[in-house]
């Protein structure tokens, strides 16, 4: 496959396309990345250097790569954080002039909004753009539980809120919903749900709760279900290749004690996980 990937870029560390990018890389996926920010690091260390790009930037360099001749040859975009609306704006252009050029493309959303416990945390106008319009428009999206609840305007409790929410979602355009960090009151303390729904069916996947709090596990994950996805055209398979290796990842990483995710050092978990996962159908 070919993904245009637009999201974030840190120079240390790994979130957005630098969490992104190299998973699918490894998985022997081309791919074509822009960068909506470039900055020294995570926002999570509560100061860093850089800077947000603009949405003229962004459809700049989309143009260049449609005057190469290529976006026909794109199988799927993928975004991330976006550090404005007026980016939304340009990868949503974006989208639709690879759609335009192959209209088999996929677009896969992670509709960075907020978290449980955190609340919002993005720019005021980026909530309302995903929902509005990113999500409306997307094939794939890949929310975790408080962007389940915000994009649907539901709360989830139980397992039968998340899938009311999903299907509420689904309802207003994306084919299929993988929902991260999923807990309801059947979720054991000690672990952690995932839900992915779509044309073959609904899917909850558990894994054990790891001790390890680090950014950009999401963007990978939401890169490796994309892509699997998109491969196999199969959720279940895509939930747990996904989940497994994300799950690897943050072992190693919580093994290590390490601040940052071993995405170089883990990169096996990626191809084969040292653990699979295998999903559960529910109705």
């Amino acid at each position: 496959m070919n993904v245009l990937s637009i999201q974030s870029w840190v120079s240390y560390g790994h979130v957005g396309n630098a969490s992104a990018v190299f998973p699918m890389q490894r998985l022997g996926h081309e791919v074509w990345a822009i960068h909506t920010v470039q900055f020294s690091n995570h926002t999570g260390y509560g100061a860093w250097k850089g800077r947000v790009y603009d949405g003229p930037m962004i459809e700049e360099l989309v143009e260049g790569m449609a005057d190469r001749g290529v976006l026909g040859r794109c199988d799927g975009v993928l975004s991330g954080y976006m550090g404005s609306p007026d980016i939304g704006t340009a990868i949503l252009q974006a989208v639709s002039r690879v759609r335009a050029a192959n209209g088999a493309a996929l677009y896969c959303c992670d509709p960075v909004i907020g978290d449980v416990g955190r609340g919002i945390f993005v720019r005021p106008g980026i909530p309302e753009f995903m929902r509005d319009q990113a999500v409306p428009a997307a094939d794939i999206i890949t929310p975790n539980q408080f962007e389940l609840e915000y994009l649907s305007g539901r709360t989830v409790t139980t397992l039968a809120d998340a899938i009311a929410a999903v299907e509420a979602v689904r309802a207003r355009g994306p084919k299929t919903v993988m929902v991260t960090s999923l807990v309801t009151e059947d979720t054991p303390a000690d672990c952690l749900d995932l839900l992915a729904c779509g044309p073959k069916g609904r899917f909850r996947l558990r894994t054990p709760k790891l001790s390890v709090s680090v950014n950009g596990a999401g963007d990978a994950i939401a890169a490796l279900f994309f892509v699997h996805a998109a491969a196999s055209g199969d959720e279940a398979f895509a939930l747990s290749r996904a989940a497994s290796s994300v799950f690897g990842l943050l072992r190693r990483t919580e093994e290590a004690g390490s601040r940052e995710i071993l995405t170089v050092a883990a990169q096996d978990e990626f191809v084969t996980p040292s653990r699979i996962f295998t999903p559960e159908a529910i109705a």
